[in-house]
């Protein structure tokens, strides 16, 4: 059984800035294989580097994000994030997050303290 990895938003922001925190994202993000990306991942990432920095910038990280897996965001992903935006009461973008995972496995990296008793997350907090 494969053990894909999908990293949050906020693990792709620090990993791009390479903090210290990011460092913590660089093997879940450099397993292309086993790599799952949201849709909603690139959507967040692209508005925050473009406001921070350029769309130049933002572009080449996507670009770089596209190297995993991507994950469409469709109507059946759409209805199971609201169900479980409903259950868990969480926002809708970790809600996404956390149906995207659902649907391939996979274990969701973050330091999001929405996700932080979750089971298959590797919180770093």
């Amino acid at each position: 059984m494969r053990n894909f990895n999908l990293v949050d938003s906020c693990g792709w922001l620090e990993y791009v800035v390479g903090s210290a925190q990011g460092k913590k994202y660089f093997a879940p993000i450099n397993d292309l294989e086993n790599l799952i990306v949201p849709t909603i991942c690139i959507y967040e990432v692209f508005k925050r580097i473009m406001s921070q920095q350029d769309e130049e910038e933002a572009l080449r990280v996507v670009a770089n994000m596209h190297l995993g897996k991507v994950v469409d965001l469709d109507s059946r992903l759409a209805v199971d994030a609201a169900q479980l935006s409903r259950t868990l009461r969480i926002p809708m973008a970790d809600a996404i997050v956390v149906a995207t995972a659902h649907l391939v496995s996979a274990t969701i990296w973050t330091q999001d303290e929405h996700f932080k008793d979750m089971k298959s997350v590797k919180f770093l907090g």
